[in-house]
């Protein structure tokens, strides 16, 4: 699946455990979003245009109105990469 740099990279980061919490304006749409990692941090690269991309690929989904999180089809699309711990 063809998935942009900073797609990838916020992939990668749901992968290793991180959530993307959503808010809903007045009309139930969703207006804003973060993105974190395992530890808390706030990622700043995830935007609401790559974020409706990924849940329009199927790529992350929510359960019963929790956070996003990746989902099978995501794990398969994200490309592995060298993570310094």
């Amino acid at each position: 699946m063809n998935v942009s740099r900073n797609g990838q990279r916020v992939l990668h980061v749901l992968a290793q455990g991180g959530l993307i919490r959503h808010y809903r304006d007045e009309n139930g749409r969703i207006s804003e979003i973060e993105c974190l990692t395992r530890e808390g941090w706030l990622m700043s690269l995830c935007t609401l245009d790559l974020f409706k991309a990924l849940r329009q690929k199927g790529l992350i989904a929510s359960s019963n109105g929790g956070p996003y999180r990746i989902t099978r089809m995501g794990l398969l699309a994200v490309r592995s990469r060298h993570d310094n711990r």
